[in-house]
């Protein structure tokens, strides 16, 4: 709980504001009980109508004080409860923007949405209504039953010999209802998940006919999740008659034994009646203790789940002594470079040295390492050997935040968000009109762009859908260019182009004079003008050099070359 004291205080004039009003709106109830019985005692037993009006006037005036509290109650509980939960999911997803790629490489999409939405709502619904209702019925419990002793103690002991049977069958209830709902909770995410991916790659699932099997996939989690609800309603069934057996025999039986000494003239029947309408006081919040323990563990599990993804570690600012440089000038230097993922090296002794302005082409099969080595670079992750030099300053002592504002980086999964084209190209950055449309035609999306209903304000759908490959990857491309930096890392930028396009945006990126390139391609035509080339393969580089040094080396990337080119290989090698 130590984690929500920071919110608690902030907006604590709030839950104390609804506990002020709760308080008073409740001190008001407990007069109800005794007039009507005074109404009972004299106006209807007793004929005698003189205090009716006054009996009426009490009641009414009650019963209008307790709607404005009632009122002010509700306003500062909610007010309080969303502002807490505003702050933690403020909080925690501003937290969730800092964590490395590590933690996303081993976490779903589904579970994240579930805590920033499910789990912050637990804890919004227990601050936002069950503090005061907890506060309400444990008020009402102690100030009922000390009313109830100063009427008449034995009866009032007899009655409380049955509030344990009720107290223990509801935590029954609870603590079985809990140990489902943790289930049912672990499931919604599943099944969540499961949904939230086949929506994402529908257009997958159609292209090879898997939609019967994605059906049936949903359908084992739905029915599991719908088991564990008939599970749920199982336990309700169990333990929800006993319940209402148990608060209606404690009523019935203070009535049976009222009435008794009614008859024997030791109570009055409106002593009766405000006795009988005081035991439910007591007996309501009993009955509903199971209900609110189970509410507070379902908070304190929301809460855990919240507070570990809290501990995850966020990337550090700079990791050795921070260095102050004003600009970055775009010289890059690897030294003897090594990554581990999972206790296997990903990359093993990379070096190669760029100076600004020059352009270096990494080539390899797939899973050679070729976008952990720029993935690298960003420190999207940390090296586990070597050192990596920007200008000759360790990267490790460049504030993180000013080093990637530096980089302009095209990854390779294309990504662009339900927003407009120029929202999509700007990023929250404000860019002018005249920079956006240069970096369109520099890419060749300019004519596509403007065919669009509404151009550059034409909202596109989540991930480009309506665009095709090219020209979401064009959109990537341009994103980038857009910004200035002197270092731009191209992660197979132009896999889904065609050559010609790729060639005219190859001409393009000379114009960009200054700015030291790295270009990851399975093409050699993306990279054979790099001023150096690596040929990487299981995290090692096996080759490097220029285009028609590798070609004359008849190596790796003389075959790829050969792969790629055919017939006409040897006539573009010379």
């Amino acid at each position: 709980m130590r984690r929500l004291k920071k919110y608690i205080k902030n907006n604590l004039h709030f839950f104390l504001s609804a506990i002020f009003c709760a308080i008073l709106a409740l001190s008001l109830d407990m007069f109800n009980p005794k007039i009507v019985g005074v109404l009972v005692d004299k106006v209807i037993i007793g004929k005698d109508i003189t205090p009716l009006s006054r009996l009426l006037l009490f009641l009414t005036l009650i019963t209008i004080s307790r709607v404005f509290l009632g009122y002010f109650k509700e306003y500062f509980m909610d007010l309080g409860g969303s502002r807490l939960a505003y702050e933690l999911r403020k909080d925690l997803f501003e937290h969730l923007q800092t964590l490395p790629f590590s933690f996303f490489d081993g976490i779903n999409t589904g579970e994240l949405m579930s805590r920033i939405r499910e789990d912050i709502e637990n804890i919004w619904f227990t601050f936002g209504f069950g503090l005061v209702f907890f506060i309400e019925q444990l008020f009402y419990f102690i100030i009922a039953s000390i009313i109830l002793f100063s009427i008449e103690p034995r009866l009032t002991l007899i009655v409380l010999l049955v509030i344990p049977f009720i107290g223990y069958t509801a935590y029954r209830l609870e603590k079985e209802n809990d140990e489902v709902y943790g289930e049912i909770s672990d499931q919604g995410v599943r099944m969540n998940t499961t949904a939230q991916e086949d929506i994402a790659g529908i257009r997958v699932v159609k292209s090879f006919g898997r939609e019967k099997y994605e059906i049936e996939k949903f359908f084992k989690e739905n029915m599991k999740n719908y088991e564990l609800n008939v599970k749920q309603a199982k336990i309700f069934a169990k333990y929800f008659p006993w319940m209402e057996f148990l608060t209606n025999f404690s009523i019935a039986l203070s009535i049976t034994i009222g009435g008794l000494l009614v008859i024997a003239e030791k109570m009055s029947i409106g002593t009766l009646v405000s006795f009988s309408w005081y035991v439910s006081m007591i007996v309501w919040p009993v009955r509903l203790g199971g209900w609110i323990v189970n509410m507070l563990a379902q908070c304190l599990a929301s809460l855990k789940k919240i507070d570990k993804l809290f501990k995850e570690r966020s990337e550090r600012p700079y990791i050795t002594e921070k260095v102050d440089i004003r600009d970055i000038k775009g010289e890059i230097e690897f030294k003897n470079v090594s990554f581990k993922y999972k206790d296997e090296y990903v990359l093993k002794r990379i070096s190669f040295h760029l100076k600004p302005g020059e352009t270096l082409g990494i080539i390899g099969v797939t899973g050679s390492g070729k976008t952990t080595l720029v993935n690298l670079l960003g420190r999207f992750y940390e090296p586990w050997e070597g050192e990596i030099l920007i200008d000759g300053v360790d990267i490790r002592k460049i504030d993180l935040k000013f080093l990637r504002e530096h980089l302009l980086y095209v990854p390779q999964d294309i990504f662009l968000f339900s927003d407009t084209v120029r929202e999509n190209i700007e990023l929250g950055k404000d860019i002018d009109d005249e920079r956006i449309i240069q970096a369109l035609k520099d890419t060749r999306s300019y004519y596509f762009v403007m065919r669009l209903p509404e151009k550059l304000d034409t909202i596109i759908g989540e991930r480009g859908l309506g665009l095709s490959g090219g020209q979401k990857q064009r959109l990537t491309i341009a994103r980038a260019l857009v910004r200035s930096a002197k270092i731009l890392i191209l992660d197979d930028p132009t896999s889904a182009l065609d050559l010609e396009t790729e060639l005219y945006i190859q001409k393009s990126l000379e114009k960009y004079k200054g700015v030291t390139k790295i270009i990851i391609a399975h093409r050699i035509s993306a990279v054979k003008i790099a001023d150096e080339i690596i040929v990487l393969d299981k995290g090692e580089i096996i080759e490097r050099g220029k285009h028609e040094e590798l070609l004359r080396k008849k190596g790796r990337y003389y075959e790829i070359y050969q792969e790629q080119y055919g017939k006409f290989a040897f006539i573009k090698g010379d």
